[in-house]
């Protein structure tokens, strides 16, 4: 059974300015996919910005929200008033997760000897005390002559769990290798040695997940991973692969035969299972509530979905911000009714409360 961590958070209730949407009118570029009904969008001001093509945020468990600032090669952390608090610098950084112990997990890049490689880092906020720009850094990979005899594997996303269990999902080109394909999910596991510091140890590669396929429970191009902040091990998945369901549910299942991820929602049973709903999905969130919440750069354009998979919104498109479209959405995040945005070709973090949220 997975170990359960009580956090307590401290709440802000921020509202500025706001401006509504009909999302029956703001939908133009989803050419008649959604089926929106009544419910409006409320967008928060002011838009959050300095960023340079920002790919991943995550709203924390202090909760501070991090901001993968990828052009800029920087972590960048800001309270829930959008006041960057600091700033730490990561190559390149592209995927962000934060562990129980406030230890944040990014997956970057990393020089040595003219060859770029990709990388992950374990960023410690604890002993910091939530300063970040005075944070101790360790790279977590690459570490073995094996990685830095691969450098077209790139690390492209990051889930953790309850149990000191994390997982780094890794893509590349060479996937004939029954033991070791460069499309894999990476576990690692945190334990804390006899002086009592804690050592990452990768214990493994998720089992029976297909590098290459084309269907359900697939590794093929996986753009991000979120976990759920449950007592359990799910994870949604996004994939820019050749693969026809680029949005899956995974739940692991135990029986007396086997052990495995299977998709929590059959193929076709829903919206979000039907074939090529999405274009180049790369980041995902859940509410307490498991919608979940997908962001598509290729359709500028984010989209709800009931635990069931049923569509319940989307959003995008000049109709809704005429001055300044969507331009490539990369991730959203949830916390206190409010979903966050990073509209990673516009620089900025938007943020939007739903209608049915107001009081």
């Amino acid at each position: 059974m997975l170990k359960r961590f009580l956090i307590v958070v401290a709440l802000f209730g921020i509202y500025a300015c706001s401006d509504k949407f009909d999302l029956n009118e703001a939908v133009g570029n989803l050419e008649g996919e959604a089926n929106l009904g009544d419910t409006l969008f409320v967008q928060q001001f002011p838009v959050w910005e300095g960023f340079s093509k920002p790919e991943a945020m995550i709203v924390g468990r202090e909760p501070f929200i991090y901001v993968a600032d990828t052009e800029n090669d920087r972590v960048v952390m800001l309270n829930l008033a959008g006041e960057i608090l600091g700033s730490i610098d990561i190559p390149h950084p592209n995927a962000i997760a934060q562990d129980y112990k406030l230890n944040l997990i990014v997956c970057g890049e990393f020089d040595t000897l003219g060859t770029t490689y990709s990388a992950v880092y374990k960023i410690n906020m604890f002993d910091a005390g939530n300063i970040i720009s005075d944070a101790p850094v360790k790279r977590v990979l690459p570490k073995s002559s094996l990685d830095y005899a691969n450098p077209q594997r790139k690390y492209t996303g990051a889930a953790v769990f309850g149990n000191g269990v994390y997982y780094i999902a890794r893509t590349g080109t060479v996937n004939n290798s029954p033991v070791n394909p460069d499309n894999s999910i990476l576990m690692f596991a945190t334990y804390e040695n006899q002086n009592g510091v804690d050592v990452d140890t990768l214990i493994g590669r998720v089992p029976e997940i297909a590098p290459d396929g084309t269907g359900l429970v697939s590794a093929n191009g996986i753009t991000s991973l979120t976990s759920f902040n449950k007592n359990n091990i799910d994870v949604i998945v996004t994939l820019g692969g050749e693969n026809s369901f680029r949005t899956q549910w995974w739940t692991y299942v135990v029986t007396p035969i086997y052990q495995r991820y299977e998709s929590k929602l059959s193929a076709f049973s829903s919206r979000l299972m039907e074939v090529n709903v999405f274009e180049r999905p790369e980041g995902t969130t859940v509410d307490p509530s498991d919608n979940v919440y997908v962001a598509d750069a290729a359709k500028d354009s984010v989209f709800k979905f009931s635990s069931f998979g049923d569509q319940l919104e989307a959003f995008g498109g000049e109709t809704l911000f005429p001055d300044k479209p969507l331009n490539e959405p990369h991730d959203v995040a949830y916390f206190d009714r409010t979903l966050y945005v990073l509209d990673t070709g516009n620089d900025r973090i938007l943020r939007f409360i739903l209608s049915t949220d107001l009081e």
